[in-house]
């Protein structure tokens, strides 16, 4: 399989990042960033001095020049987030009226101790207080991936170490997202990413492991992990397309954090429709962390659909349609196929069309006339979600096939436009 786009480990941390750097900048102006030591470039010539505040000038002498040490080692937030801000950040969320509120409660007083003990690399408390003070929703999303991973392993029963490094894991496993052009969005609204901005966003999990496993102190473990938060069980993730065997046990928990945090974060934000987004592809999460997330909608509302009988039974007979001529498409191509890059491609378009079909199967929708009032809203999320994973298939088959040419490249646009052609 041809591997994404990634930064150059040996240069992600040389020269200074523009899009970290510039929000960065952004925050200083709220917050007090200064040097925590000289910094110099690789000819020794000091470009910023001890004790001194960022500002636009620094960015003017960063400009294209390699650095003795990563200047995210020499800067320091002295107004940065704290621990006591995680821990009210964890009560206000407990006192919220959400449906993340409503499940992680139970583990409240857990989740309060251990985010009083999170230990705040200087680094990453650099990089939460640009998040924090430039890129709002990027702060939320981080506290909220936080509280739900530490209560998802806190349901599980969890030590106290490992409720803390899963709660470490949730705040920081977006950091590489502060080095993407935010042009091209945030990893948890990637539903809605057309492919250009998809390809600049799958490099961010690998860039939050290479920070956290080359500029902090942190376990290797905890950096793999973030590393991983992306990656599904059955090889559509990413940025490796790694398969179940081959993902930690704490990787799989903040994929499980992601994907469930996608969805509330949707049109539809209900702990019901969270539960079929994680059940309705077989093998694509852990059913360890699956089940906690169904053990609590015992207590929450059913689900609620916005559709009628009708309309759901009529994207019922699409989305099969859309199967069929999606399967029908990748058969008719892969004889055809000249590289080996598009026939990489090809097999794992066929492999994600299984798993897809054997949802669509375990969920029981074998025909639109089967379909009753009552099934109407469980439908409608199903749909819902088989839709996206068309989508999400058309863009790990670009994303596998890498740069194709001529005929081949044709090919990969046909499959491709199949595979959304019929979307909901």
């Amino acid at each position: 399989m041809n591997a994404p786009a990634r930064p150059a480990q040996a240069k992600l941390f040389t020269t200074a990042n523009p899009h970290a750097l510039a929000t960065i900048l952004e925050a200083s102006e709220t917050k007090r960033i200064i040097a925590s030591r000289d910094i110099f470039d690789l000819n020794g010539i000091k470009l910023w001095a001890r004790d001194q505040p960022v500002s636009g000038a620094l960015q003017r002498k960063l400009l294209d020049r390699q650095l003795r040490n990563p200047l995210e080692t020499c800067l320091a937030a002295e107004d940065g987030v704290t621990a006591l801000q995680l821990l009210k950040a964890v009560e206000a969320l407990v006192d919220g009226d959400t449906p993340l509120s409503a499940w992680v409660r139970p583990h409240a007083a857990k989740l309060a101790k251990e985010a009083a003990q999170i230990p705040l690399h200087s680094v990453v408390q650099l990089l939460l207080t640009a998040a924090q003070a430039s890129r709002p929703e990027a702060w939320q999303h981080a506290l909220d991936a936080m509280v739900l991973a530490g209560a998802l392993m806190a349901s599980h029963g969890g030590s106290a170490p490992e409720v803390r490094v899963a709660m470490l894991g949730g705040l920081t496993h977006d950091l590489g997202e502060v080095y993407i052009d935010p042009r091209h969005g945030e990893a948890d609204a990637d539903r809605s990413l057309d492919f250009t901005s998809y390809q600049q966003l799958v490099v961010h999990p690998h860039v939050s492991q290479l920070l956290l496993s080359q500029l902090t102190n942190y376990p290797a473990s905890l950096a793999r992990a973030v590393g991983e938060h992306h990656e599904r069980g059955d090889g559509s993730g990413y940025p490796h397309a790694l398969r179940r065997d081959a993902i930690s046990p704490l990787g799989r928990l903040l994929a499980v954090t992601e994907a469930a945090l996608g969805v509330l974060r949707g049109g539809s934000p209900q702990l019901a429709r969270v539960s079929v987004a994680l059940r309705v592809v077989p093998g694509e999460f852990d059913l360890t962390w699956v089940g906690r997330i169904n053990d609590a909608m015992a207590t929450q509302p059913p689900l609620a659909g916005k559709l009628d009988l009708g309309q759901v039974q009529s994207r019922l007979t699409r989305l099969d349609a859309a199967l069929q001529v999606a399967q029908q498409t990748t058969m008719a191509l892969q004889p055809v196929a000249q590289s080996q890059p598009l026939k990489e491609g090809l097999n794992l378009v066929q492999h994600l069309l299984g798993r897809l079909r054997a949802g669509w199967y375990a969920s029981g929708l074998w025909s639109a006339d089967a379909v009753a009032e009552s099934d109407a809203a469980e439908v409608e999320a199903v749909e819902d979600e088989l839709f996206f994973r068309l989508q999400a298939i058309s863009r790990a088959a670009r994303l596998c096939a890498g740069d194709l040419q001529g005929a081949d490249f044709d090919r990969m646009n046909q499959l491709c436009d199949a595979l959304v052609a019929i979307g909901p």
